[in-house]
């Protein structure tokens, strides 16, 4: 009996860990944070990281499509 106890232990320490990690994810998610720390690498690993990441965020606070600089699309016969 004496020689299980580590090992469930180990496991009982793995659920836990295993556990927090998931509740961690789920709560990331559902605040929808995150994604400035992958910025932050890209920024710092990547040349062009910055300007996608810049891109990236002026396109999600866009609140109507951009217009064509031509005008609206018209079918010409």
């Amino acid at each position: 009996m004496d020689v299980w106890v580590p090992y469930l232990m180990l496991c009982g320490g793995l659920a836990v860990v295993l556990g927090a990690l998931t509740w961690l994810a789920l709560y990331v998610r559902r605040r929808g944070g995150g994604g400035g720390v992958l910025a932050a690498y890209e920024e710092a690993f990547r040349v062009t990281g910055h300007a996608a990441h810049q891109e990236i965020r002026a396109e999600a606070e866009r609140k109507t499509p951009a217009d064509s600089p031509d005008g609206p699309f018209r079918r010409t016969r």
